[in-house]
């Protein structure tokens, strides 16, 4: 007999705990029925950024202010701002489609890292029917005058904001570089957050020594990247009210299985994606599914975080024991 490979995700149903998250491999609708038909239980669409928002709604207002330095009757030939249709109508549309074209769930992806009127778009998000919504907040803290605290209740007002806006669920993907991360944790599910995407992935740069110039540099995830999140979803798992996903690092049915043991609810697969296209899916599905079998689990929600830290009594202890083992146990020829 098979096992069970459902899991439930923010309140959602899905047929394996295998989700495509925001990357090119989900921005047309060709691709994501390439991932369905592969066997991805859900989607996330590529980001809206809160800058392209504004910059619709500043090319707007522009516009209607052009020609009124000529008469002030110009500015009557246009509506209300407040009545001007500024949305996104690209990226609601691909929602749109993508509901009417897949089965299964599809979570649209708002960047930003300032509360403002840009997070109304997450009321026009679930009209358009998403089945939930995922705020990346990406924000590196440059300036030495932002306090630990500043940048805090910058995430909290951020996720209030968005969540007063929707009645779907909105799961926020946040930093690793909380100096109390679990504290941050259950203080963003308290703020409206209904699951968690651990972690966000900064983007590096590079510096181009023959044009003497700073470049953005993209380089695709590898198994080894899979311990940040592994570790924080097993400190999580049963002490956050919220769905817990992994993204960063699952390019093999091992790597899945891991977080699952750990405690997530869901494995957001982008690389390994990019790097295998959608078949890839399939080959993690069935790795799990083997591993499960042969190994007499019945279920997902039997396997998921049956290795996390919620029975342990001091994880803290716990992590420090582990980081001095792993420091004295280090062999090599150079010792």
């Amino acid at each position: 007999m098979s096992a069970d490979l459902r899991s439930r995700y923010l309140g959602l149903e899905l047929r394996n705990p295998i989700v495509a998250a925001a990357s090119p491999m989900t921005s047309s609708i060709e691709s994501l029925k390439r991932l369905e038909d592969a066997g991805i239980a859900a989607v996330v669409l590529p980001s809206l950024f809160e800058e392209q928002i504004e910059h619709e709604e500043m090319a707007t207002h522009n516009l209607m202010l052009s020609g009124t330095e000529l008469s002030p009757e110009a500015r009557g030939f246009f509506p209300e701002m407040q009545n001007y249709n500024t949305g996104p109508d690209k990226y609601l549309k691909l929602i749109s489609e993508a509901k009417t074209a897949l089965s299964v769930p599809v979570i649209p992806s708002l960047n930003g890292h300032t509360p403002g009127g840009w997070t109304q778009i997450a009321k026009l998000f679930e009209q358009a029917g998403a089945d939930a919504i995922e705020l990346n907040i990406y924000f590196l803290a440059t300036d030495p005058e932002d306090t630990s605290t500043e940048i805090e209740n910058r995430y909290l007002d951020l996720v209030a904001s968005v969540s007063s806006m929707v009645s779907i669920p909105v799961a926020v993907k946040v930093s690793p570089y909380f100096s109390a991360m679990a504290n941050m944790a259950a203080r963003l599910a308290g703020a409206g957050a209904s699951g968690l995407v651990l972690f966000n992935r900064f983007v590096q740069p590079d510096i181009l020594l023959d044009e003497l110039e700073v470049a953005p540099h993209l380089v695709l995830s590898t198994s080894d990247e899979l311990r940040l999140a592994l570790r924080w979803i097993a400190i999580l798992r049963g002490r956050v009210q919220a769905s817990l996903a992994a993204t960063g690092g699952a390019h093999t049915p091992e790597d899945v299985l891991k977080l699952l043991l750990a405690g997530a609810d869901c494995v957001m697969i982008a690389s390994s994606l990019l790097r295998r296209g959608p078949a890839h899916v399939a080959t993690l599905v069935s790795g799990v599914e083997k591993w499960m079998t042969e190994r007499e689990y019945s279920s997902i929600e039997q396997l998921k975080g049956s290795l996390s830290q919620q029975a342990c009594p001091d994880p803290a202890a716990f992590e420090r024991n582990n980081y001095m083992k792993a420091l004295m146990s280090y062999t090599g020829d150079s010792v």
